[in-house]
């Protein structure tokens, strides 16, 4: 039998980026090393991240505060819609709101997002093979990050909506042998100072 290990799965939204979302602003980029700093005592191995810039330029910020960290793009880390619900899976009390909210999205990212989503799944997640826990990054975007917890707490697969998740937040997932995954941080922002918190979000989910 194949020895297996302990999975920690950071996660992080990339950092606060321009209207038009090419770049990062100077407050995503204040975000992204502050994010790199607190990193320095974790033991990453790698670092996994987006195509598009707003993802790439934080985890090249990120990894600029760590000893030697690889970095690796992915298209499995991009901005996508992962999974489309049908109406029943829904609380009725909600399912026309969500759904028009899931229709605002590109074409692109609703239709191949599910099958990317599947494939960050058995990438991301899950023990490893050996017998030395790996931590790795993923610098992602919010549906992504939503995904993941939604897995690893068993959640329907329509419960990816409503997990919202701050600009260069922190989130870390356990995966453990003989063990169920366990959310350890979620949206975590101890690193940012107050006027660097809660980016990227409403201000009615703001606490």
């Amino acid at each position: 039998m194949t020895e297996t290990a302990a999975r920690y799965l950071y996660l992080a939204r990339h950092g606060e980026a321009s209207a038009d979302e090419t770049t990062l602003t100077e407050n995503g980029r204040r975000q992204a090393v502050l994010l790199g700093e607190r990193l320095r005592s974790a033991p990453l191995t790698a670092i996994h991240h987006g195509p598009l810039p707003r993802a790439r330029q934080t985890a090249e910020l990120i990894g600029a505060q760590l000893d030697g960290v690889p970095l690796h793009q992915s298209e499995l880390a991009g901005d996508y819609v992962p999974h489309l619900p049908a109406k029943e899976e829904l609380p009725p009390d909600s399912a026309d709101a969500l759904l028009g909210f899931l229709a605002q999205a590109p074409e692109e990212e609703r239709s191949q997002g599910p099958a990317l989503a599947r494939e960050a799944l058995a990438a991301f997640t899950g023990t490893v093979e050996g017998d030395q826990p790996r931590h790795e990054l993923v610098v992602t975007h919010n549906f992504l990050i939503g995904w993941l917890i939604r897995a690893a707490l068993d959640a329907p697969e329509w419960r990816w909506l409503g997990i919202n998740h701050s600009n260069a937040a922190l989130t870390v997932i356990r995966y453990a042998p003989g063990r169920p995954s366990s959310v350890l941080i979620y949206n975590d922002m101890r690193h940012l100072p107050a006027e660097l918190r809660w980016t990227g979000f409403p201000p009615e989910l703001r606490v």
